[in-house]
């Protein structure tokens, strides 16, 4: 494990995050902006956390303005979560493959994530937690999104694989 440093007042350390995640709701308000429209705004969404990761935040369908995403044919199996399906947004003539993804049939501990929908920062043009704008996490993998009030080193980038 690197050297990391203590959490501040009102920050999360991601090392004091567990392993396997944890999945909590938060009525923060989260918002997802591609080719300037609002894809999603919801106080609703759930929270995925896990050691050395920033949270993954996982939004209600409901919340979702899901005429602007396309199943692709990519899956892929978290050890924890089960499998998940990826989508391409599309807003207008702008498009991003693998843009979003949802685990349709999770794994029982995870059922509450089931067909919500997350998305890769760096996929979209803004994520928002609160009034915010995200960062996202390095590393093509992860599709956590970092807030200043999350402290890290954070696991993704060059050499980090073996934490």
């Amino acid at each position: 494990m690197p050297n990391h440093p203590e959490p501040g007042p009102g920050e999360e350390s991601v090392w004091d995050y567990p392993r396997p995640p944890a999945l909590e709701p938060t009525d923060r308000r989260i918002r997802v902006v591609f080719n300037d429209k609002t894809i999603a705004d919801t106080t609703n969404a759930k929270r995925i956390l896990e050691t050395s990761h920033p949270p993954a935040y996982y939004l209600p369908p409901d919340d979702v303005a899901t005429e602007h995403l396309a199943r692709e044919d990519r899956t892929t199996m978290c050890e924890f979560k089960g499998r998940a399906v990826y989508y391409t947004l599309t807003v207008g003539d702008h498009s991003a493959t693998q843009a979003a993804w949802q685990y349709p049939s999770p794994v029982e501990r995870y059922a509450a994530l089931q067909n919500h929908f997350a998305f890769y920062l760096s996929k979209i043009d803004a994520g928002y937690v609160g009034d915010e704008q995200a960062r996202a996490q390095e590393g093509d993998f992860y599709g956590s999104w970092i807030t200043d009030d999350i402290v890290g080193p954070f696991k993704g980038g060059t050499g980090t694989m073996g934490w």
